[in-house]
């Protein structure tokens, strides 16, 4: 099976949001319709792809994702910038 860990931001890049899926355009779907209705990411408008990785492994998949999540905010704006420097929504790519 097929993950992606992935991180999401808003519009102002002030809040950074760090997921695990097995359905990642279905996934960043919901999070930019406000399904998760209360979220986090419904509540800051955390919406745009910015970043993303596949695994083959959903053990490395969710582990990855934990390992992100206690990255300092520094470490995640570094690692969204080498992989895509101008921080565009990525999403409409993935959806190809």
């Amino acid at each position: 099976m097929v993950m992606h860990v992935y991180i999401l931001t808003n519009a102002s890049k002030s809040s950074l949001y760090v997921g695990v899926t097995s359905n990642l355009v279905q996934r960043v779907w919901k999070h930019k319709t406000e399904f998760y209705d209360g979220s986090y990411t419904s509540k800051y408008h955390v919406n745009r792809l910015v970043y993303y990785e596949t695994y083959e492994n959903p053990e490395a998949a969710i582990m990855r994702e934990k390992q992100l999540k206690l990255f300092r905010r520094q470490k995640k704006i570094d690692l969204i910038t080498k992989f895509n420097p101008t921080w565009i929504d990525l999403y409409e790519d993935t959806c190809k």
